[in-house]
């Protein structure tokens, strides 16, 4: 065979492989940043959910101000009701930005089973529990956090490993959190918990669930929420 022939070819076939390699590893985009398209609520509305942007009430700092213009996720009302998403997840890392006024509190349930905490911890970095900001709800404290101060964003990153299910639907494997960085550090490794926590979007373990935010607590805002596939080796 001609040799142009050959490298033409191989051009074709290493394109197409790099076009599927792409798309392996897209990132979904849960939250548009522009409206609650593809969000639902544990009630009969949206509470106080909404999107703009948020900051500290200088008044109250317990409080947020919201203004329309913005790109975050908020919720602005106290003991409102839960949000997740149409978005399905099963094995994922999971990127998210969460900012807290003073003695707020809320939660990141992954597949809408598994609580990641948010709590304004600030000053509790050297005595953190699992109720404290990053901890495994009811599993395991956070090592080392770094905690922010109320009204400041702080980073979530998750490598979660689902749960996984025979023919039969028998679960066979635990969920796992293999991972947890808060604001660059990490923060848990090897977290398998073998149920889900309380006031999950369904009381129910799947191979796939929604992404829900606790929103019946307190006021709390949420930004530049990705999902994108576990990388070979994790």
């Amino acid at each position: 065979m001609h040799a142009a022939i050959i490298w033409k070819r191989l051009g074709t076939v290493l394109a197409a492989a790099m076009f599927v390699s792409t798309l392996a590893m897209a990132v979904d985009k849960p939250f548009n940043g522009k409206d609650l398209e593809g969000w639902k609520a544990k009630g009969k509305d949206m509470g106080g959910w909404t999107v703009g942007t948020a900051k500290l009430d200088p008044d109250n700092p317990k409080k947020l101000i919201v203004s329309k213009e913005g790109d975050e996720l908020i919720n602005a009302k106290a003991g409102g009701v839960d949000l997740y998403s149409t978005f399905r997840h099963g094995d994922a890392i999971i990127k998210i930005e969460v900012m807290v006024p003073k003695g707020s509190n809320s939660g990141i349930y992954v597949q809408g089973a598994y609580e990641i905490q948010v709590l304004d911890s600030y000053g509790r970095d050297k005595n953190p529990g699992p109720g404290d900001m990053g901890g495994i709800y009811g599993a395991a404290a956070p090592k080392n956090p770094k905690y922010k101060k109320p009204g400041e964003w702080q980073s979530f990153e998750i490598h979660f490993q689902a749960p996984k299910f025979d023919a039969d639907g028998k679960k066979t494997a635990n969920a796992k959190f293999l991972k947890v960085l808060l604001n660059g550090d990490v923060i848990h490794e090897n977290i398998e918990v073998k149920g889900v926590t309380g006031g999950s979007f369904d009381g129910k373990e799947t191979a796939k669930g929604p992404i829900l935010f606790q929103g019946n607590h307190g006021e709390v805002a949420y930004r530049n929420l990705t999902g994108e596939p576990l990388t070979a080796g994790e």
